[in-house]
């Protein structure tokens, strides 16, 4: 895989991990009970984009890592998982 299309892979996991991890620690104004007029209760608190945005690059990281691993390391690639998973593998009779 070049590294243009690892960058990309990386990119589309990065958003898919991203809306994953936003629930994650987010205090709501009603938490707090201090719920600003003209905003729903269940308005975040405060900022948490940063966090969000760091944990999400660190899972990624952890992913891609995996990724590469099984790839380059051991050497599977999507063309194996028919034969990992059986019931994915083509019977001959069909």
């Amino acid at each position: 895989m070049s590294w243009v299309s690892f960058t990309a892979l990386f990119f589309a996991t990065w958003w898919v991990v991203l809306f994953a991890v936003l629930p994650f620690s987010v205090r709501t104004q009603d938490d707090d009970h201090d719920v600003t007029l003209g905003t729903v209760p269940s308005a975040p608190r405060g900022p948490h984009m940063l966090r969000a945005v760091i944990r999400t690059t660190i899972a990624t990281a952890v992913l891609m890592g995996i990724f590469y691993g099984l790839t380059h390391g051991l050497g599977y690639s999507l063309n194996d998982i028919p034969h990992i998973v059986p019931e994915l593998s083509p019977t001959p009779g069909k």
